[in-house]
């Protein structure tokens, strides 16, 4: 049982690959897919702006508070700001905008593409000659790798943004101070990185995504199995992923 659950494991990652090659392949007959792209970016990124945004101000006033909360015994709050937005810019935006958009548009792109296969939309395009990985695959792949990472700048504006109001309101501490603590204490390679990361991760949720919809089978039982598919898959591999490239970066 165990053996037969590797090799089909082994299967497929070999598959996936495979199929994440033949999208990238697409790229020569990027011309033809434009609209597609222009859709799936703004699936991607668009209509996940308030989303993003309403989570992101919570988690940046929460922040100030608990760190506010930790550092009070053995530091003064002028090091809040710094340690916010390190917090922030190297964890916290990334990896929660990376979160939210696995729920919600890799289970999008696993719903759509798994009821286009139970329903041989995709069979049709082979039919009629038209690739369906460079078709359908590719422009999510695109709209993943340019939309994750400017959601992530605007994760981490709003994220500190709140963080510095809630300060003031609260913990009555200037907006000067807050904002000197950062730029004291601010390394590149942190807002980098961070965004780094986003990049990554936001192939990791295209790509998941795409491959449980496209694999998807047995109808609309089929389709549902392929959402939850992608959103434990490409929650767990973001998890994965930030824990190698923080090494890399940061250790």
């Amino acid at each position: 049982m165990v053996i037969k659950k590797l090799i089909e494991v082994i299967t497929h990652i070999g598959e996936f690959f495979i199929l994440m090659k033949d999208s990238v392949l697409g790229v020569t007959n990027l011309y033809k897919i434009r609209k597609e792209l222009l859709r799936q970016l703004e699936f991607f990124g668009v209509n996940s702006i308030p989303l993003v945004t309403f989570a992101s101000l919570f988690t940046g006033m929460v922040s100030s508070v608990q760190t506010a909360y930790q550092i009070r015994d053995y530091a003064p709050l002028d090091f809040l700001g710094a340690g916010v937005a390190k917090a922030v810019m190297v964890e916290l935006g990334p990896v929660l905008t990376a979160l939210i958009m696995a729920g919600r548009v890799g289970a999008g792109i696993a719903a759509e593409l798994g009821t286009m296969r139970v329903t041989e939309q995709i069979d049709a395009l082979e039919v009629i000659g038209i690739d369906p990985a460079g078709f359908l695959i590719l422009p999510r792949l695109i709209a993943g790798l340019i939309m994750v990472p400017l959601l992530t700048v605007l994760a981490d504006f709003v994220a500190i943004t709140g963080s510095a109001v809630i300060s003031k309101l609260i913990l009555d501490l200037d907006f000067s101070v807050f904002f000197q603590g950062i730029k004291l204490f601010f390394h590149s390679i942190e807002l980098f990185g961070g965004l780094l990361k986003s990049v990554v991760f936001g192939f990791i949720i295209a790509a998941v995504g795409s491959y449980s919809g496209y694999i998807a089978k047995e109808g609309a039982v089929g389709v549902g199995k392929a959402t939850t598919r992608a959103v434990v898959i490409s929650s767990l591999t973001v998890l994965m992923a930030d824990y190698f490239l923080g090494v890399i970066l940061y250790g």
